[in-house]
């Protein structure tokens, strides 16, 4: 059961991602632009940005790990449950939203590099 502590570990690997703040609570972000919140107001969920068509999916497959609220609708940002997330996905959702929210240029020097 990944906690909030592994996803800083994960995102902090990739290029030029700090820990930092978001509505009073801790976020991750690269170069300022919001990758992820931990929603300390609802227990161990992450708020992840997303690509709104994998929101849907994710919503559509039914597993527990993913929910939204309204707040999120029309938003490209998911909600993870850190309690059920498998460490893996939890990596692949950071790095994806890293690959949204990063400038095409660092992106471009990650792949490369």
């Amino acid at each position: 059961m990944p906690t909030w502590a592994d996803a800083v570990r994960i995102a902090t690997a990739l290029p030029e991602t700090i820990e930092s703040t978001s509505y009073g609570t801790p976020a991750l972000k690269v170069r300022g632009k919001l990758l992820a919140r931990h929603r300390t107001e609802a227990e161990g969920k992450l708020a992840v940005m997303c690509d709104l068509a994998e929101k849907e999916a994710l919503l559509a497959s039914g597993d527990p790990v993913f929910s939204t609220t309204p707040h999120y609708d029309g938003y490209g940002m998911i909600l993870v449950d850190l309690d059920l997330v498998d460490p893996v996905q939890l990596e692949e959702l950071l790095t994806e939203a890293w690959r949204l929210k990063a400038p095409p240029k660092l992106r471009r020097e990650h792949d490369e590099g």
